[in-house]
C-alpha cells in the first residue's frame, strides 16, 4: 500500500528537490486520537496525557473532544463521545478519562465498535455510548505496571492508542473479553402504551436532553396522541425547531441527536423549569 501511495503522490506532485515523499506518506497515514475528561483545564492532566501521545507517536493527532464532563458522569461522557466520535474518520481512536480507576470489577479495556476504538475503564460507560454489542473488546493486561495507579490515561490509555495508531495490533495488548459491564438505570424504559426516561445532559443553552429517542418513541406511539410530563408541566405537542414556539413558552422538540429535548424558547429551562439531571419525564399514548 505504501509503494502505491509513493507512486501516487510522486506522479501527481512536481519534482521539485524539496518534496519529501516520506513526509507526505506520513501525513496520509496519520492517526487521530481523540480526549473526553472530567480533569477541566486548570491541572497538567490535559498536557501530560498529549505529550505522552506525542513522544509516543509520530503519526497521532490528537483532538479535544471536551475536559468539562461533570464530574464521574458516565452519563454525560457517554452522551457527548456517542454524538461526537461518528463524525471522525473510521479508525479514530477515542480516549475516556472519566472515573477510569480500577476497581475489582473495573477493567481497562480497548473496544471495537462501528469502526471506531475506544479506550477506557469497563465501568458501565460502554454500556452507554454502544447501542449494539462491540465487534470487539480487549481486556488490557500486558502493559508494564506503571509506578503509580492513579492516571490511568496518561500510563495505560495513552500508550494503547499509540500502540493502535502506530498500525500495531490491539490484540497484542491484552485478551479478549465477551461482555462489558452494564448500567441500566440510564436507559429509557417501555410498555405498550408509555415511555418512562430521564434527563441526561443539558446543553449550554440548558436545554434538558433526555435519553427518549425519536425511534422508540414512533416504535411506541404509532402516530397516537399523547402528553409529555415532567416536572408540573404536560405537554401535547412535539415542534421541529425551537423558533415554532413564542419567547419564554416551553417547547418539546428532537434534536440533531435524535434525542427528546426540554427548551424554554429565549431562556433556561434548567433554571426556570427547575429541571436537573435524572429528573425522569414521562410519555403516555392514548390506548
Amino acid at each position: 500500500m505504501d509503494k502505491i501511495l509513493t507512486k501516487l503522490i510522486k506522479n501527481a506532485l512536481p519534482p521539485l528537490k524539496i518534496c519529501n515523499f516520506e513526509a507526505v506518506l506520513l501525513f496520509l497515514k496519520m492517526a487521530i486520537i481523540t480526549l473526553t475528561s472530567d480533569w477541566g483545564l486548570t491541572d497538567h492532566y490535559v498536557a501530560a496525557v498529549k505529550g505522552a501521545i506525542m513522544s509516543k507517536s509520530s503519526v497521532a493527532t490528537v483532538v479535544d473532544i471536551t475536559h468539562s464532563i461533570t464530574k464521574y458522569s458516565l452519563a454525560e461522557a457517554a452522551f457527548i463521545i456517542k454524538y461526537a466520535y461518528k463524525n471522525f474518520p473510521e479508525g479514530s481512536i477515542h480516549i475516556i478519562g472519566v472515573n477510569s480507576d480500577e476497581s475489582k470489577g473495573s477493567t481497562h479495556v480497548i473496544v471495537y465498535y462501528d469502526g471506531h476504538y475506544f479506550i477506557g475503564a469497563d465501568n458501565g460507560v460502554f454500556s452507554l455510548l454502544c447501542e449494539s454489542a462491540p465487534e470487539k473488546i480487549i481486556a488490557i493486561t500486558k502493559l508494564p505496571e506503571p509506578k503509580y495507579r492513579t492516571f490511568p490515561s496518561l500510563d495505560i490509555y495513552a500508550v494503547a492508542a499509540c500502540h493502535i495508531a502506530e498500525g500495531k495490533n490491539p490484540e497484542d495488548l491484552g485478551d479478549k473479553k465477551n461482555e462489558l459491564y452494564k448500567l441500566t438505570g440510564y436507559l429509557p424504559q417501555s410498555e405498550a402504551n408509555s415511555i418512562k426516561g430521564i434527563v441526561i445532559y443539558f446543553d449550554s443553552y440548558d436545554n434538558a436532553i433526555t435519553n427518549i429517542s425519536d425511534k422508540i418513541f414512533n416504535e411506541i406511539g404509532q402516530g397516537r396522541k399523547f402528553s409529555v410530563f415532567f416536572k408540573n408541566e404536560e405537554l401535547h405537542e412535539i415542534k421541529k425547531t425551537y423558533s415554532e414556539a413564542g419567547d419564554a413558552d416551553i417547547v418539546l422538540v428532537f434534536g440533531t441527536t435524535g434525542l427528546l429535548e426540554i427548551a424554554l424558547s429565549k431562556g433556561s429551562a434548567r433554571n426556570l423549569l427547575g429541571l436537573g439531571i435524572y429528573d425522569p419525564v414521562r410519555i403516555e399514548f392514548e390506548e
